[in-house]
């Protein structure tokens, strides 16, 4: 057995508003093994502990939390618990590697993609700076990176969500670890290039003898890569089984649920309102390459990240706008709030953006929020979660009292499905899909009426997806909101949106009513897009 966890107990030490020491038991006996050569999954809803456990192996808590642990985690015959850090930071990357959920916090802003990609070529593999940039531009065009050799220059900040995740795949799978821990791998990727990604790990798994413990709420995604499931529900493992045996038989309550879930539902028709919102001709470009290009006077790439879009957003309605990894998506959403330098015309409630400063753009913000795509690297570490949410509330809300403040916070995170016990914790301390929603009750708080939602539920399993979905919904009817609602997840989308745009490489290919979008797509690229993500993908057997 290549990973074999016992009785792993794990608490969060902390203290309360008295300075009274308390733990928060996160982990309850929790064991399971992982096989060279197999993938193992690791199921169950946002907050289930699923994330806690991953970093347990890497042993990753200690250094930035205060925590009590109790068990034994077994790495090829190691007890990784007796190791010391330094020999720790040996197998961190190297011969354990890890994809984490959120890809704009594991990569450094500062540094562009390629110097931290051959980082860890050099280190571990011992090649020297010209081999280790080979290596890393033909993982970055293995992973599905556009024009790799350029991108290798790019920072960050540059890249799509998407694009971010493909990189640290890349940076995770150079080492050719033994076990890669493979936390959400595919969330920010569109489904055309998460069968890519999945083929690869599942080429390289069986190249090297790999052994995968993939962490998700996708099932989908474990009923067509796993061997073995372990479902999880609040810190404990309550089932576990080959996956033939779980999907067909599955025998908790909780199991079945999760099998059964499903957040179908009938979007009714809506007559156009009023115009609040609309694009002509939009232009979003991006100069892409580095300093030697300035040095000897080198023509950099021009990337036209979107370009001429023109749309129009209804009153009450939601529009989608769907696309690929890369697509122009989140760059579109960016324009319109004038948070990136761009070019056309923004007309949103009869006023053009193009000709309003920044800071007579700021009362409009109240009625222009955003939900971001990564919500840890969008939620400040150094803030609780009631200090987050009341920012809004504080600049555009002065006049309330305290007690109002606390009831507003309260109920946005009671629409949002969390408590208001946690408004004294911090970031660090909830699961990727309970981020997602503070970041969405930090959004709804204002009760916009314009509100850009990037990916919004890709990082909530499927239960919690449909909570959100109705809780758009029922928002919208209420308050009589706008969405732009920005997503890969087509089912999603199909769910919520009144019209469809789609984009590939920064254009506007197709558009109109979302019935007549999914029901008959005119453009080849819709086609193949439906196709793909509206039919469950397969790797093979």
């Amino acid at each position: 057995m290549l990973l074999t966890i016992n009785n792993l107990n794990l608490s969060f030490n902390s203290y309360d508003e008295d300075n009274i020491p308390v733990q928060e038991h996160i982990l309850h006996d929790v064991s399971l093994a992982v096989k060279a050569g197999e993938t193992t999954a690791l199921v169950g809803e946002s907050g289930s502990g699923k994330s806690v456990t991953a970093f347990s192996i890497l042993r990753l808590l200690e250094e930035s939390s205060s925590i009590t642990t109790t068990g034994s985690i077994s790495f090829d015959n190691r007890d990784l618990s007796g190791l010391t850090l330094d020999e720790m930071r040996l197998i961190r990357g190297n011969k354990i590697a890890m994809i984490f959920q959120e890809p704009m916090t594991s990569l450094n802003p500062v540094y562009s993609v390629g110097s931290q990609m051959i980082e860890p070529l050099m280190i571990h593999q011992r090649m020297k700076k010209k081999e280790a940039e080979k290596e890393a531009i033909r993982l970055l065009h293995r992973t599905g990176i556009d024009d790799p050799e350029n991108r290798y220059f790019a920072f960050p900040h540059q890249l799509s969500g998407g694009q971010r995740q493909r990189v640290i795949i890349a940076m995770a799978l150079a080492c050719h670890p033994s076990l890669l821990i493979a936390d959400e791998p595919t969330t920010a990727l569109d489904v055309t290039i998460q069968a890519q990604i999945l083929e690869l790990i599942k080429d390289i798994q069986a190249e090297y003898g790999m052994g995968v413990l993939l962490i998700t709420h996708d099932l989908v995604l474990v009923k067509n890569s796993a061997q073995h499931i372990y479902i999880m529900e609040k810190g404990h493992i309550i089932e576990h089984g080959t996956t033939e045996k779980l999907f067909s038989s599955p025998s908790s309550d909780y199991t079945k649920r999760l099998l059964s879930a499903t957040w179908q539902q009938p979007k009714p028709e809506k007559r156009e309102g009023p115009t609040l919102l609309t694009t002509e001709k939009l232009c979003c470009y991006f100069q892409m390459g580095n300093s030697w290009d300035r040095l000897f006077k080198r023509e950099k790439k021009l990337i036209k990240a979107v370009d001429m879009v023109t749309l129009k957003l209804y009153q009450g309605t939601t529009c989608g706008v769907v696309g690929e990894s890369g697509s122009g998506k989140t760059t579109l959403a960016m324009a319109i709030l004038k948070l990136v330098n761009s070019h056309g015309k923004i007309i949103f409630d009869n006023q053009n953006l193009e000709d309003i400063s920044s800071r007579h753009m700021r009362p409009l913000r109240s009625d222009m929020q955003i939900v971001f795509q990564d919500p840890f690297s969008s939620l400040s570490p150094r803030l609780t979660i009631g200090e987050i949410i009341s920012e809004g509330i504080k600049v555009h809300m002065a006049d309330i009292t305290e007690t109002q403040r606390r009831t507003i916070i309260s109920h946005a995170l009671e629409e949002v499905g969390l408590i208001e016990d946690m408004t004294m914790r911090y970031p660090h301390e909830f699961s990727g899909g309970q981020r997602q929603r503070i970041a969405i009750a930090r959004a709804l708080v204002l009760k916009p009426r314009f509100l850009i939602l990037d990916e919004p539920t890709s990082a909530l399993d499927v239960t919690i997806q449909a909570q959100i979905i109705e809780l758009l919904l029922s928002l919208q009817e209420k308050y009589d909101m706008s969405y732009l609602f920005i997503s890969h997840d087509l089912r999603v989308v199909r769910a919520l949106a009144d019209y469809v745009v789609v984009m590939q490489h920064g254009q506007v290919v197709e558009s109109g009513a979302a019935e007549k979008i999914f029901s008959s797509p005119v453009q080849e690229y819709t086609q193949t897009l439906f196709k793909a993500a509206l039919h469950d993908y397969s790797l093979g057997d």
